[in-house]
């Protein structure tokens, strides 16, 4: 129906929905001040605001990198503080009143007819992973801001019932200090006062490299980010869809029901480093092999889940159905020490990714996934550790936002291509986004978008 090869026409439609969610009737107890007609009496603001300027800054923002030839952008490097003035620079422009916080979120708001309502948040994250797509993070940052200026420069913004704020988070990625979700997580208040004493690989902390940019923040400060539960009214995020599915099914965009869990573990295996021409093979305690081994266990686990699984007996048969539709297990990072090719390895490193939107059956997987590792290890004459470096909970999209959402989106989807047949697909995302922290929060909902290349 729609190819992944589409033109901006696409990204158009993202910023086009976020306005009809805006004005559409069914929102009227959310917001005031908008008729449907107002979306035809300005027709040629779109192709200039919401598409060509829109994409030119979509554009524009994925050149703002650390390195040269490819996107990489992290948690308040020197191209993230160029971001934040390029992000507040826009926001400005659609008539929001701009703000950084002391864990370098950018904030957007408008106060709208009444300043004390609960406020609709829409946002997502401007740091990168290394080797980026542009459109990751800064699709639901852009779109965000390009329909609130639709608004704006239609005259429309101060009439909102309720306030909106557009929210580009600091650090979703956790590249850098390998904990995620700092820029929502501070926001949401989930994040402990001793999350300023983790450090990166250089023992830099994150309290002292804040302080490095200007943004001098102890335990007290961090938890008087968290906003009041009582003056937010939900979060919507836009987002790429980073995956086959909307591709495969033939449409441009699908309303997420839920974002599955994730389990980030770190597993260490020594063993006995040695030569790799005088230790004979019976002889060895290799990491490198044990590991090899346990890698090939995670993936038949993952692949099968019903023919591995016993957590005591307590895993029942819809969390086994869920764990087939929905786990997936990654092995992304592996390091060895001394690392040479002619010397058995005294150690190996290796990171494990597990998501599924089961927690209880993530659970599961975790504790058998543990238990072959030790057996391999304790096979093998090696040892093992594992180490759990990160953990967040299933979400599960609020459905009355969502229904708002998926109808926003329908109605942006046949004002721009006509009649449609098709019903917006509903999917569950297994990437993690802001909207997982944010939760904690309020209720949340999410967009997600096909991979398109857009044509300028």
């Amino acid at each position: 129906m729609y190819s992944a090869t589409a033109s901006n026409t696409f990204f158009l439609l993202s910023c086009f929905l976020l306005f009809c969610l805006l004005s559409a009737p069914s929102c009227v107890s959310m917001f005031s001040g908008i008729e449907t007609g107002d979306l035809e009496k300005r027709d040629d603001l779109f192709p200039q605001i919401l598409r060509d300027e829109a994409v030119a800054r979509l554009y524009e923002l994925g050149k703002v990198s650390d390195a040269s030839g490819y996107l990489e952008r992290t948690f308040l490097s020197p191209a993230s503080m160029k971001a934040i003035d390029l992000i507040r620079k826009w926001m400005e422009d659609a008539g929001l009143r701009t703000w950084v916080d002391q864990m370098g979120n950018v904030h957007g708001r408008v106060d709208g007819a009444n300043e004390n309502a609960e406020a609709l948040l829409i946002g997502s994250h401007m740091d990168t992973v290394v080797d980026a797509g542009m459109f990751d993070g800064s699709l639901g940052i852009v779109s965000a801001i390009s329909a609130v200026k639709a608004m704006h420069v239609n005259g429309k913004l101060q009439k909102l019932k309720r306030p909106v704020e557009v929210i580009a988070f600091s650090d979703e990625e956790g590249v850098r200090f390998q904990t995620t979700f700092l820029g929502s997580g501070a926001i949401a208040g989930i994040l402990p006062g001793t999350t300023l004493e983790i450090s990166d690989k250089r023992e830099v902390m994150i309290k002292d490299f804040l302080k490095e940019n200007s943004m001098d923040i102890t335990e007290e400060s961090l938890l008087k980010l968290k906003y009041d539960p009582k003056s937010i009214w939900g979060y919507v995020e836009v987002h790429i869809e980073q995956g086959p599915v909307l591709e495969q099914v033939g449409f441009p965009l699908g309303v997420v029901k839920g974002i599955a869990g994730q389990t980030r573990l770190k597993v260490t295996v020594r063993g006995s480093q040695g030569h790799a021409g005088t230790v004979p093979m019976s002889m060895r305690q290799d990491p490198m092999a044990a590991a090899a081994e346990q890698i090939v266990v995670l993936e038949s686990l993952c692949k099968h889940p019903e023919e591995y699984l016993s957590y005591d007996g307590h895993c029942s048969d819809s969390t086994v159905k869920s764990l087939s539709s929905s786990l997936v297990c990654t092995v992304g990072e592996i390091s060895t020490w001394p690392s040479a090719s002619n010397v058995i390895p005294g150690q190996v490193t290796y990171t494990v990714d597990i998501r599924a939107i089961d927690d209880l059956g993530r659970e599961a997987v975790i504790y058998d996934l543990s238990k072959q590792i030790y057996q391999i290890c304790d096979k093998r004459s090696v040892s093992c550790i594992i180490e759990h470096k990160h953990d967040a909970g299933a979400v599960i999209c609020d459905s009355d936002l969502s229904s708002q959402l998926k109808s926003a989106a329908y109605s942006a989807l046949k004002k721009m291509e006509g009649d449609i047949q098709d019903e917006v697909p509903t999917l569950m995302s297994g990437a993690g986004h802001d909207a997982m922290a944010i939760s904690h929060l309020t209720k949340v909902t999410y967009l997600c978008f096909l991979f398109v290349v857009f044509e300028m």
